[in-house]
């Protein structure tokens, strides 16, 4: 390990000569020991766990120069333990940051990184990192900024130059330019190196420096190129960001792109761009190739004259190589997310950003799943489980932060389904009866284990009380998040509009059991079918069926998305297994609503409040959260506004579930015992 100053003696050299701030090759610790006791640079995300798993260790299995490095690797389910940050000694706002390390991912294996931008560890993510089955997706919390290829199971060198004045960033592999973007956040702090849930990689070889910066006249520069589409045999509209990097106004310039054989051009005119303003170039209809292939972008002759101060920023340069999602593959993406929950504008944001890129082409479909608030549906939050919010799973796998689901989406996308799903329906206005079928043509074959899920949901959904967000990224302490730091804590209800809100998933969270019958070969078909009655709040010119096949380990396999309207013109198939229906059920389900339990916290007795329409038969379960019960009692045929009380004062302070019965649909509520 070395550090060096910014200045090499002049008695030693000759000359002064700049040198980077910081270097380390590992190659000074001790094989086996832990990294941050031995350095006053390394630390750990806690800042309290040097020497502790929360470490690294110094190994010599693989090294880039020398023969040490450190190694990465995930031993829990959420993630780490292991989170280690390096400081760069003082919060850079100005200037140019450059960054490079040396990794080695071995083949199937990830990585990841982030940069924060605040002198508080976790107080702004800058930016992202992943590295997943050999492409880089870069995100700055308001898009992914860049995608691109690395090389897999061997050594390579990665650094980023992030120009702090000009907020354009610049990625390199191997010491070539792949790609620049426009960061939101531009002020720099740590690198936090944290493996997630089965990460694996090595890093060697790491440094930073940072240096002044200083405008010239007469400077365009190239940023932002994106092709529209990272999706092979698609047609992406493609654009970049053009940045006055100088003090002269700009007023026209020559753009053009050439990819795979082709060469777009634009002649831009009419402009008055500012100094460090920005305009976008677009290109028209692109089609994407499977393979790895470069696009590159450029500008010339700017306000008419030719070259500018600086040729070497006018081009931007990326690689791709395009997914192939597989024939027929939908992913679903479940957020865990809640009106009370502050961090959860965060997953709202992710969530519109994979409904942008991917719900249009058919290859996602998008649920929010709310908890604790009026939106919630306690059948569909129970069966997530999520341990924190805001939380995610794609397609029922492991428990991720919604901002880390690009990489299990691209993974997920090119696995072949087990059968392909169309969505049909039928759909009565008037008696708001929505028929939905599920048609399953199997591509493999398949048994009696799988199961059908149908997921209702509704985007606009607007309400008054409880429905104000709660709102961490207020003010833009933590960042950008989509708008939502320009917005207040919490934002009142008037002004929040839901999106993928989940409505109903019947007949079960799981599935329905009896989906499928015998062994089902490849070339068969099947359907299953299931009828709702929608209530009169629900908006069904605005919601979306999704149809779901989940494999006997509960994970998805495959699902099916379609409007409405979409569905209808599928057409509807009321053959096969009917899964059942909620038709007579609206009474009981208006009960979610006004069903209350107080007070919650207590320490004594408890009410369960609810007004019921009709006869009904109720029983009431409470049950520990292993799901042990602790009382049980049928109350028989109750009807109108009733109250049934619950004296908890003997019970053990802590986390219970009260469980009611109303002719046999389930209302389910946690109660907390001090």
């Amino acid at each position: 390990m070395k550090k060096i100053t910014l200045f090499a003696s002049a008695l030693i050299l000759g000359s002064s000569v700049q040198a980077q701030l910081f270097t380390d090759d590992f190659e000074s610790y001790a094989v086996g020991s832990y990294l941050g006791p031995q350095s006053t640079e390394w630390r750990t995300w806690s800042a309290t766990g040097e020497g502790t798993p929360e470490d690294v260790t110094i190994n010599n299995n693989q090294a880039n120069s020398g023969s040490n490095s450190i190694y990465f690797s995930s031993t829990s389910t959420n993630g780490g333990p292991q989170d280690v940050v390096l400081d760069f000694g003082q919060l850079y706002n100005s200037g140019i940051v450059t960054w490079g390390s040396s990794f080695y991912i071995n083949a199937g294996k990830s990585a990841y990184f982030n940069f924060q931008g605040s002198n508080t560890i976790g107080g702004i993510y800058a930016m992202n990192v992943f590295f997943v089955n050999g492409t880089i997706n870069i995100d700055d919390n308001t898009a992914i900024k860049l995608s691109t290829v690395y090389p897999e199971a061997t050594w390579f060198d990665m650094e980023i130059v992030a120009n702090l004045d000009t907020k354009i960033w610049e990625l390199k592999i191997d010491g070539q330019s792949v790609g620049k973007w426009v960061a939101a956040t531009n002020t720099l702090r740590y690198v936090d190196y944290y493996p997630l849930n089965g990460y694996q990689f090595y890093v060697d070889d790491v440094m930073f420096d940072h240096n002044a910066y200083s405008a010239s006249t007469n400077n365009a520069s190239a940023a932002d190129l994106a092709l529209g589409s990272n999706f092979a045999g698609t047609n992406g509209s493609p654009s970049f960001t053009v940045v006055n990097t100088g003090t002269t106004v700009i007023t026209s310039f020559d753009a053009k792109l050439v990819y795979n054989g082709t060469t777009l051009t634009e002649n831009v005119t009419g402009l008055t761009l500012a100094a460090n303003q920005s305009t976008t170039v677009n290109f028209g209809s692109l089609p994407i190739a499977a393979g790895i292939l470069p696009a590159v972008a450029n500008i010339s002759n700017i306000n008419g004259v030719g070259a500018d101060d600086n040729t070497s920023d006018d081009s931007t340069r990326i690689v791709i190589n395009p997914i192939v999602p597989a024939a027929g593959k939908m992913v679903v993406g479940e957020e865990g997310t809640g009106t009370w929950c502050q961090w959860c504008p965060r997953g709202a944001v992710y969530m519109d950003r994979f409904e942008q890129d991917y719900g249009s082409l058919d290859l996602w479909a998008g649920i929010a799943v709310h908890n604790n608030d009026p939106m919630e549906v306690t059948r569909y939050d129970d069966g997530m489980a999520f341990t924190g919010f805001p939380g995610a799973k794609v397609d029922r796998f492991n428990s991720l932060d919604p901002s880390e689901m690009q990489p299990s989406f691209e993974a997920r996308i090119q696995v072949a389904p087990t059968a392909t799903v169309e969505v049909g329906a039928n759909y009565d206005p008037s008696t708001r009866i929505l028929q939905v079928s599920g048609t399953f043509d199997f591509q493999a074959a398949a048994n009696s284990n799988y199961k059908v899920a149908f997921v209702l949901t509704e985007d606009g959904v607007t309400g008054t009380n409880g429905y104000a967000q709660s709102n961490a990224y207020a003010g833009g302490g933590q960042g950008p998040m989509g708008g939502y730091e320009n917005l207040p804590n919490p934002v009142p209800a008037s002004q929040m509009v839901y999106d993928h809100v989940a409505r109903d998933i019947r007949p079960s969270f799981g599935g329905y059991n009896q989906s499928f019958t015998g062994t089902i070969n490849p070339g068969d078909q099947k359907n299953v079918y299931y009828t709702f009655e929608l209530p009169a709040s629900w908006d069904a010119d605005n919601m979306h069926i999704v149809v779901m096949l989940i494999a006997p380990n509960g994970q998805i396999d495959n699902a099916g998305r379609a409007t409405i309207s979409q569905a209808q013109a599928n057409g509807y198939d009321g053959t096969g297994v009917n899964a059942g229906s909620t038709v007579g059920l609206n009474n009981l389900e208006q009960i979610d609503a006004s069903f209350k339990m107080y007070p919650n916290p207590t320490s004594g007795q408890v009410a369960l409040s609810f007004n019921l329409k009709n006869e009904t038969n109720v029983e009431v379960m409470v049950m520990d959260i292993q799901g042990k019960v602790i009382a049980q009692r049928a109350y028989g045929s109750m009807n109108g506004s009733s109250v049934i009380e619950y004296n908890a004062a003997g019970l053990t302070p802590g986390v219970y579930v009260v469980e009611v019965l109303l002719d046999g649909e389930k209302i389910t509520r946690r109660l907390v015992v001090e």
